[in-house]
């Protein structure tokens, strides 16, 4: 039998947007505020359209429909990626590779 390098790799290595400290806690920051504006913004929606009789109308229904996915769609990515800039470890698994992907495509072509 021969003999060789059996390395196996149980994760991807995803490389971040920065190695400058001080730009990745900018960057944190900055996706975090963009996340959080997008995600209460869309709910602020949904609210205004469950909450006043006058809207419920099939264009606000798709409206909300809409931000739903709009929620879903962002947050299959970016907490991943806050969690990535902040921590020492830049890994993600296959099956949460796998996972993350499926949801991005399913709400991707809702």
């Amino acid at each position: 039998m021969e003999a060789g390098n059996s390395t196996v790799l149980s994760q991807f290595l995803l490389l971040c947007l920065s190695e400058d400290p001080e730009l990745e806690l900018i960057l944190f920051h900055l996706f975090l505020s963009m996340y959080l504006v997008t995600v209460l913004g869309n709910l602020l929606i949904i609210l205004a359209i469950c909450s006043d009789s006058h809207l419920h109308t099939p264009m606000y229904f798709f409206l909300s429909n809409l931000s739903f996915g709009d929620i879903c769609f962002t947050s299959t990515m970016v907490p991943k990626m806050l969690v990535n800039i902040q921590a020492q470890s830049k890994g993600i698994s296959y099956i949460d590779c796998l996972t993350q992907v499926y949801f991005f495509l399913c709400f991707l072509l809702e």
